[in-house]
């Protein structure tokens, strides 16, 4: 059910291993390499449909210490923030995050990225993805080096520190038996607050974030490494919890309508097409705020609607093989013109296993209700598809 892409399945002394890896092997997972690491794809004794709805109904744990995790500090913060992404982090509130995208001189998608403010400092904490740590680090040395060099900002990784999220309904109950319930009760969607004391834990703090990338309420924890796998174990006496592989996870974020870095984004994709204009604040729209890379051909995009593609959902009329990553897209059955191309496929274990993708859709095609046919394997043999609006399932999250 679950496609690799990019990838080779035969593991190797080069890749990089999460301070979990030991228990991820106890466990009985299949470990696969992503982005650099070996990392779980599914457990034993669990489908990948199990998972995404385990995770669904009760609460999953995702090891996803492959992220990195930096900061980014100096009076001159917000103007290098301003420069590197689209979105007004002067208005954020301390503690409160937002997802964003970091942008090339062309307004192409670099990575996307959620950044916290942390302080009226302008102190922020940034996670960007795993699979980008090398283009990332080379784009913001680059901008800091050239347009920044004698100005007031660093950028730091965070070292000796592992990440992982808590996603699903029992979430919250599982967490608020080690962090005081008041606490998680106060801390919304979006919202992040830093070296919570964990009860009868001695000397365990845990930076929580309330967010996620499934759709669902829960959790992302930043934790010491070297008390990470003591505390999941800890975690996984709970019956609510169990750990969820990469399978999962990518059918989860694919019904919640989210973005893969390297499948819905790319360098040559820009915030716009990707239907991510929410990320370009209208206070970033226009004067001297609207200044941040590629804000020519993004600006124009927005007002005359020069764009000639837009992201969206589709779902399969009837049954048929989900369509992969690069399955052409056709506005009629005999094949003979091209409209778009799936960037993500899979059933969807929530939608009685129909098959659901994201896709490019050349305008107008991109309309939801649109009938169109998809070509699926080397014979390119054909398939119904209506385009649909994203997410396919409503979001859980908590909110004020």
């Amino acid at each position: 059910m679950y496609s690799i892409s990019k990838v080779s399945t035969r593991l190797n002394s080069t890749l990089k291993k999460t301070a979990l890896y030991d228990l991820h092997v106890s466990l009985g997972a299949t470990m696969v390499p992503f982005a650099g690491y070996s990392m779980p794809v599914i457990y034993k004794g669990q489908t990948q449909v199990e998972s995404h709805n385990w995770t669904r109904t009760k609460c999953g744990i995702f090891d996803v210490s492959h992220m990195l995790q930096s900061t980014i500090k100096g009076k001159d913060s917000i103007n290098f923030l301003n420069k590197i992404t689209p979105t007004d982090f002067s208005s954020l509130k301390n503690n409160h995050n937002s997802l964003t995208v970091l942008l090339n001189k062309d307004g192409g998608i670099v990575d996307d990225s959620i950044i916290t403010k942390e302080n009226d400092n302008n102190n922020f904490y940034v996670v960007t993805n795993a699979g980008c740590i090398e283009q990332d680090t080379k784009f913001l040395r680059a901008e800091l080096s050239e347009n920044f060099k004698d100005k007031d900002v660093k950028w730091e990784l965070l070292e000796n520190k592992s990440l992982f999220a808590m996603q699903g309904p029992n979430s919250h109950t599982v967490l608020s038996r080690y962090v005081e319930n008041e606490i998680l009760n106060n801390l919304y969607f979006g919202q992040r607050i830093k070296n919570v004391k964990c009860n009868n834990i001695d000397g365990l703090t845990l930076d929580i974030a309330r967010s996620g990338y499934t759709g669902e309420d829960g959790f992302e924890i930043s934790i010491d490494t070297d008390k990470y796998e003591s505390f999941v174990k800890e975690l996984l006496t709970n019956e609510e919890c169990r750990m969820i592989g990469l399978a999962a996870r990518d059918s989860l974020r694919l019904e919640a309508g989210m973005c893969l870095y390297g499948h819905e984004l790319n360098e040559t994709i820009t915030p716009v097409e990707a239907s991510l204009t929410w990320l370009v604040s209208k206070s970033r729209r226009t004067g001297e705020l609207a200044n941040f890379n590629g804000k020519d051909k993004i600006l124009n995009q927005i007002v005359t609607k020069s764009h000639t593609k837009l992201r969206t959902g589709f779902k399969f009329i009837k049954k048929g093989p989900p369509a992969r990553e690069h399955t052409p897209i056709f506005s009629d059955e005999a094949g003979t013109q091209q409209v778009g191309e799936v960037t993500s496929g899979s059933p969807s274990p929530s939608l009685n296993n129909i098959n659901i993708g994201q896709a490019y859709l050349n305008k107008p095609y991109n309309k939801a209700g649109t009938k169109l046919f998809v070509g699926v394997g080397k014979k390119n043999k054909m398939f119904p598809i209506e385009v649909s609006k994203l997410p396919f399932i409503a979001a859980s999250y908590y909110k004020n």
